[in-house]
């Protein structure tokens, strides 16, 4: 079992900035639980991607910053391209998608590094990545060539997977709004790929979005054969009902797809509040898994427990991926490195709790 929290929370692209976060944060955080090793859910930009994968030195030299942390890298976050925790990314996030060569190169890149980044005692590692695009434009013509995308990526695991000596594999991550939303989407869409190489990364927060029962989404994925890569453990916040409170979570940075239990939707938290439509809501707002937000609103977390308790015999790398701390409401949001590195840990406690009563 390996349990990590997601980098992307970070700003560095490049390899100084990166190692340089591992002292600022990670160090603190595995310090935090005491831990004699930490598990990162590494993400890197694709520039940086590109250089290590050119330079065997250089996937050496971060696999030495991180061993004499205390650090290991199982799981690499494939998802954002670059530019992750710019001041605005929104739809940007989507881009290039899977009807690029881009996506290709730079997820072959990502497996190329961790192929050499695995810990000896790793039967495997993971990456995840977006769900083939957003869901417009798209049509057969987008379809037919991201399907060639994705068995160029097959073979191309296939190759690295020889050469690291261990399987490494890609999850396609459903996401509200995207071509591959739920888990029924899953299935129509990865069932046409290569499984032995590509399977799904199930986010929790997201499978809350869509409103899905996890013993029903996860003995879906089963039944149909797709393997579940990886698992991210996260937590979206939730409404009953329309609330002032959530003007506060209304921000520049990153989307806020919004559904209600209805089935209505809005591709973010603004336009659901002016289309005000009846709750309750959930919104795709990674919120920390140990911390309520703000009164009257609350979080999926019991989803999240609901869904690890299900995927505990499926999976055996869990993530915590909530990359939006430094745009949580003031008064939720971290003052400085060392509050943020011990909300992390807080959340890996919370998360190691988690799997801890599901094997019970």
């Amino acid at each position: 079992m390996h349990l990590s929290y997601c980098t992307n929370v970070h700003p560095a692209e490049d390899l100084d900035g990166i190692i340089g976060q591992l002292d600022t944060y990670a160090v603190r955080i595995r310090a935090h639980l005491d831990a004699d090793v930490l598990g990162l859910g590494l993400w890197l930009a694709a520039p940086v991607a590109s250089a290590l994968a050119e330079s065997v030195e250089l996937r050496r030299r971060l696999r030495r910053e991180l061993h004499v942390r205390g650090l290991e890298v199982v799981t690499l976050n494939g998802f954002p391209y670059a530019a992750f925790q710019a001041p605005v990314v929104k739809n940007a996030v989507y881009h290039p998608d899977w009807t690029t060569p881009d996506r290709l190169q730079y997820t072959l890149d990502l497996a190329r590094i961790l192929g050499d980044l695995l810990p000896d005692n790793a039967a495997r590692g993971s990456i995840s990545t977006l769900p083939l695009a957003w869901r417009t434009p798209w049509d057969a013509t987008y379809a037919g060539t991201a399907a060639r995308r994705l068995d160029g990526l097959a073979k191309g695991l296939a190759e690295i997977s020889d050469v690291a000596g261990r399987p490494i594999r890609v999850g396609l991550e459903p996401e509200p709004g995207c071509v591959v939303e739920t888990t029924a989407q899953a299935v129509e869409q990865v069932s046409r790929l290569d499984n032995e190489w590509i399977g799904v990364c199930l986010d929790l927060a997201h499978l809350a979005c869509a409103w899905e029962d996890p013993a029903d989404a996860v003995g879906r994925l089963r039944s149909a054969g797709i393997p579940i890569v990886k698992v991210q453990i996260s937590a979206a916040l939730e409404a009953s009902s329309f609330s002032d409170v959530l003007h506060d979570y209304v921000e520049p940075r990153f989307l806020h797809q919004t559904r209600s239990a209805a089935g209505l939707s809005a591709d973010d938290l603004d336009e659901a509040i002016e289309l005000n439509f009846p709750g309750p809501w959930r919104i795709h707002y990674h919120v920390p898994l140990h911390a309520a937000p703000a009164a009257p609103l609350t979080s999926t977390v019991a989803v999240t427990r609901a869904a690890v308790r299900e995927l505990l015999p499926e999976c055996d790398h869990f993530d915590v991926e909530t990359y939006t701390w430094g745009v949580l409401p003031p008064a939720q949001r971290p003052r400085d490195d060392a509050e943020l590195a011990a909300g992390i840990a807080a959340e890996l406690a919370f998360a190691r709790d988690l799997i801890e009563e599901a094997g019970a």
